[in-house]
């Protein structure tokens, strides 16, 4: 599995120069992970324990991006177009 870069992921996403621990920050870091490890799981699959770890992954990622869209519903448009998620119809404005 490839190393993921942390800090150019922080980068990108933070919102000033101390920020490393945002909403926008820790999903785009979450994404990362289920992404590294998706690849994974795709040459290993009796790898149970990392499904696991997938299924976890994904639920938090679940509840932050929930909050986001409750909370700035504009930086959840605009976070799950750049990282590329797909999104539900809960919220109509």
């Amino acid at each position: 599995m490839p190393q993921i870069d942390k800090k150019a992921i922080i980068e990108s996403n933070r919102h000033t120069e101390q920020d490393t621990g945002s909403t926008e920050v820790q999903i785009a870091l979450l994404t990362a992970r289920i992404n590294n490890l998706s690849e994974h799981l795709r040459s290993n699959k009796k790898d149970k324990h990392g499904q696991r770890g997938l299924q976890l992954m994904n639920g938090q990622r679940r509840r932050l991006l929930k909050y986001l869209e409750r909370t700035n519903y504009d930086g959840y448009i605009a976070l799950t177009d750049k990282l590329g998620i797909r999104r539900g119809q809960r919220i109509v404005r």
